[in-house]
């Protein structure tokens, strides 16, 4: 028998796939699946992840490869560390980001330590992300699939454990390559569509999660233009996020846009397109993945979106994990509570936290 590794299974053809591929190797496979729901409530709930249905399809797949599969609550933890933060978040005026957060904890945290008493020597995940070995240790890059990266989404991995994790899928061109793994080992989850909401809003229906959890937290306000005119009334900021352009509730006139959230206030300000572009931007929580850096700028290129492409810009990484961008060229839709992802070409550098304080820059405050 090889050596040993857990592969974190959500029940999906990525994983699945991961799995398979690492039991060819040689590996000697463990298969670990996080049950973040109420198993009974979760069952038959389509679009999530790690809930009743893709447990079972993560242990069929286990019956498949023939290898042991152990299924782990965190339901707790995940609620604790992940939903409620998610909910403070959009009561705060900010667009969270659960996918890095449940990362950044139950799974890069909790999972590796699971691995570790397993006795595995590394962790493997089915995310498109490539794992390089360096003389000055493993650097993080990009998916060779440039529009399946999930880099963005793993800003936040440390040193320590880059070195324990492995991600078999990285040079993937394409998820029809995935497919064709899962179907050449005829695995039972290899048509199974992609997840495509938030694992623990399904139904994309954030607004009605956070008004649960936060029972009277959700109040009205006034829709404020950014010259201080005021415009008109809305039901809540949650139901609003920066660069928003549809729904927003004023009807004729130019077009405009959520410019931003100020949640003291209770106030969305919306604007002309040409008010939400940034300069820079002030960043908290920041991950550095680099060599030794000093004060002076560094030339980097970020991404503020998941979905986008990075772009030129510098950095100067502060005290206690700040951090400030300036952008080589003003970028829109810059949103407190999203993460900014800093690269050389390929390589990730890191990433850390978009502050509410840059966002209230340059933007006139309604009386």
């Amino acid at each position: 028998m090889g050596r040993r590794i857990v592969v974190a299974m959500s029940g999906g053809v990525d994983s699945s796939a991961t799995a398979a591929l690492l039991k060819e190797q040689g590996w000697d496979v463990v298969g670990v699946t996080l049950q973040l729901y109420d198993h009974g409530q979760a069952v038959g709930r389509a679009n999530s992840c790690c809930a009743g249905k893709d447990i079972q399809d993560a242990r069929r797949v286990a019956d498949r490869l023939d290898i042991p599969h152990y299924v782990v609550d965190y339901e707790s933890t995940f609620r604790q560390d992940v939903i409620e933060r998610f909910a403070d978040s959009y009561v705060a005026g900010e667009t969270p980001i659960p996918c890095v957060l449940c990362n950044q904890t139950v799974k890069f945290r909790d999972l590796v330590s699971v691995a570790r008493d397993l006795g595995a020597e590394a962790l493997a995940t089915g995310h498109y992300v490539r794992r390089e070995e360096t003389a000055e240790g493993p650097r993080l890059l990009r998916g060779a699939d440039h529009t399946r990266d999930q880099s963005y989404f793993l800003f936040a991995t440390t040193r320590a454990q880059l070195d324990f994790l492995r991600f078999p899928l990285g040079n993937m061109g394409s998820k029809d390559e995935t497919r064709a793994i899962a179907r050449r080992f005829e695995l039972p989850v290899a048509v199974k569509p992609d997840s495509q909401d938030i694992c623990f809003v399904p139904d994309g229906n954030y607004a009605a999660l956070v008004e649960r959890l936060r029972p009277g937290a959700i109040e009205p306000g006034e829709i404020v233009h950014v010259d201080g005119r005021v415009l008109g009334r809305h039901e809540g900021i949650i139901h609003y996020t920066v660069g928003q352009r549809k729904g927003i509730g004023l009807g004729g006139g130019p077009p405009l846009y959520v410019i931003r959230l100020d949640a003291p206030a209770r106030r969305v300000v919306v604007g002309p397109k040409e008010a939400l572009g940034r300069s820079s931007v002030l960043l908290s929580g920041v991950n550095w993945l680099g060599e030794a850096a000093g004060p002076g700028p560094i030339f980097v290129q970020v991404k503020i979106r998941s979905a986008r492409e990075p772009v030129s810009a510098t950095l100067r990484l502060g005290p206690e994990g700040a951090a400030e961008i300036q952008f080589a060229h003003p970028e829109e839709g810059v949103a407190p509570g999203q993460a900014c992802v800093f690269y050389d070409g390929e390589r990730v550098l890191g990433g850390g936290w978009i502050r509410k304080e840059e966002s209230d820059k340059n933007v006139v405050k309604a009386p």
